[in-house]
């Protein structure tokens, strides 16, 4: 027979008792936390410890950081700078767990929104913005670099954090734009290291520059504009400073009154926080076009992306996918270097013929442009695709002009250059002897041709319908028009092979060379040749030239010299632009843009 069970002595049960309400009491303190494996966070985004468990016990929670400790069942953290933590997990003053975490700074394109269709970011704040400032403050001047910087979002707590006392920017993370499919206006972001220090630091400087501000509990704010424009909204995200700005509406069109434009609804700058808030992941950091694009262009400080949706209708005229482009500042120059991405190839895929001017021209231009594509693709960019309803509206516009404009497309060689020429003598002459610095110099302009006729139509009907007096000569296969305006002489030379303008003073005199060669040497190995669109302005050959006159007939040399050192003085002033061009041409998979701006050595 099985024996009963035997009573448990009272000492046994006294302790089972207190040991049973010690644990009810406590929670099972003596239960080691589990705080996760060693791992990388970025800063500004929260991470979870603890339990949420109704009857979990409340821990103390020292997170490494200097900030004070925080005691609950489970907490959420953020660190505000990058560096390693270590996180412990206290009851009372014993130590029950702790874990290492690395904390790196956050980057800008995990900030945006995936959505986002154009971005325009600096990565890195420290190392570049110097550069950017000083580069921006030579170029336009530092008065006037002050008060544009002054008035864009975000910038005034950025160039304060430049200086040597303590910030609330984060120099480890970005600044930069977005714009978003759903709102019309712009999104600024700036990285801080305290977010409420940082809109309370935004706050102030929107209301010194007389906007009103008006704070809610949350710590984000509506903004109201001085000039009585959209209000802007002020807020905070993962270590992230934002400032959501509405476009302004357009002026009334004549007869539309303003009450009228007061009925238009204004974006929705609450939008533009619940898609920050609703973020996670990675943002458009790992936007597949965005990472296509990066390989194909070198790194910079100023990084702008933009994949803007194309409307069905035009995408047989804008085959473009995307842009990517990289701007590297140095101390005197910036460089460009971007790639656009087709969903065919641009141009038709063929190059456009060389131009015929650039290899026949008087050397020395100020400035020179050229266009060189396909006869076809050139008709494209300029009328729309065959049957496109942009070609059919262009057509049916000078139809009722009484022009023909279906020959006129097809007399279109594919290449155009401009190269303009300064007149230094000419210029001093007139500023001594008028005293008023009127430009001199010229302009010409040639396009090449296939036919003649449909462009000896237009040229004339155009004359004639503007009440233009001119002269016109015809001599075997060559007529020429020509005429006055602005007080400077204009001819016009049509030919079967091309169309030839020249405004301005006469070139006679002037050594004539391969302009186009030149150009490719000092720009790149195919600039200006074919295929290419290309644009250069060189303030420096305007300033040798100012500098090159020796006499002007009817001044003295003593009021000549006067005069170049006034407006050599004038120009340094004015601007230390020394030279820019932009070069773009088709690629594979699209075409690539490239350029350039050189500022005078101090």
């Amino acid at each position: 027979m099985a024996s009963r069970p035997r009573a448990l002595p009272s000492s046994l049960r006294l302790f089972l008792l207190l040991a049973a309400v010690g644990l009810g009491v406590s929670g099972c303190r003596g239960l080691r936390p589990d705080l996760g494996p060693e791992r990388t966070l970025e800063a500004g985004v929260p991470e979870a410890f603890g339990s949420t468990a109704p009857k979990a016990p409340a821990l103390t929670w020292d997170f490494g950081d200097g900030t004070p400790a925080q005691t609950a069942p489970g907490v959420k953290h953020a660190w505000a700078t990058a560096g390693r933590y270590t996180v412990r997990a206290l009851d009372g003053d014993k130590e029950l767990a702790r874990v290492v975490l690395t904390v790196v700074p956050r980057p800008v394109l995990r900030a945006v929104p995936q959505d986002a269709q154009t971005v325009l970011w600096v990565p890195r704040l420290r190392g570049n913005v110097e550069g950017l400032v000083g580069f921006y403050e030579r170029l336009v001047g530092a008065g006037n670099a002050s008060r544009t910087l002054a008035d864009t979002p975000l910038a005034p707590l950025l160039l304060r954090s430049l200086g040597s006392g303590p910030s609330e920017v984060d120099p480890e993370e970005g600044f930069g734009f977005f714009l978003l499919p759903d709102f019309d206006g712009v999104v600024a972001l700036l990285g801080v290291t305290d977010s409420r220090a940082a809109l309370a630091a935004v706050a102030r400087e929107l209301r010194d520059a007389g906007h009103q501000v008006l704070p809610r509990e949350d710590g984000s704010a509506r903004v109201e504009p001085v000039d009585g424009g959209r209000a802007m909204l002020l807020f905070a995200d993962r270590g992230y400073v934002y400032l959501a700005v509405p476009d302004s509406p357009d002026a009334p069109e004549p007869g539309e009154t303003v009450k009228a434009l007061a009925v238009v609804e204004s974006p929705d700058v609450e939008l533009v926080r619940r898609r920050v808030e609703a973020l996670s992941g990675p943002g458009i950091s790992e936007n597949a076009l965005l990472a296509e694009l990066r390989g194909k262009v070198r790194d910079g400080s100023v990084l702008l992306f933009s994949a803007p949706p194309v409307p069905e209708a035009e995408k047989e005229d804008m085959p473009v996918r995307g842009f990517f482009g990289a701007l590297a500042v140095q101390a005197d120059q910036a460089e460009l270097d971007g790639f656009l991405s087709s969903s065919r190839p641009l141009l038709g895929g063929t190059r456009g013929p060389a131009s015929a001017l650039l290899g026949r021209a008087a050397v020395g231009p100020v400035a020179a442009a050229q266009l060189s594509v396909p006869p076809e693709e050139l008709a494209r960019l300029v009328f729309g695709s065959p049957e496109s309803p942009r070609r059919q509206r262009t057509l049916e516009r000078w139809r009722k002009q009484g022009l023909d404009a279906e020959p006129l497309l097809k007399a279109l060689r594919g290449d155009v250059a401009m190269l303009v020429y300064f007149d230094a003598a000419a210029f001093f002459r007139s500023f001594i002897q008028d005293q008023r610095p009127a430009p001199k110099g010229t302009v010409v302009m040639e396009a090449g041709l296939t036919s003649l006729p449909p462009v000896l139509q237009l040229i004339q009907k155009q004359l004639q319908d503007n009440g233009l007096v001119f002269q016109k000569e015809a001599q075997g296969g060559t007529t020429r028009f020509r005429t006055r305006l602005l007080e400077q002489p204009v001819s016009l030379t049509l030919t079967p092979e091309r169309a030839t303008l020249e405004a301005g003073e006469v070139l006679a005199g002037r050594e004539t060379g391969d302009v186009g060669a030149t150009l490719r040497t000092r720009f790149g190995a195919e600039a200006f040749g074919p295929g290419h669109l290309s644009l250069m302005v060189d303030m420096g050959r305007l300033r040798a030239d100012l500098a090159g006159v020796r006499e002007v007939p009817g001044v003295s040399t003593g009021k000549l010299l006067a005069s170049q050192v006034f407006v050599s003085a004038l120009l340094e002033q004015l601007t230390p632009f020394e030279y820019g061009f932009l070069d773009f041409s088709p690629a594979e998979g699209g075409g690539r843009l490239q350029g350039r701006v050189v500022l005078r050595e101090q």
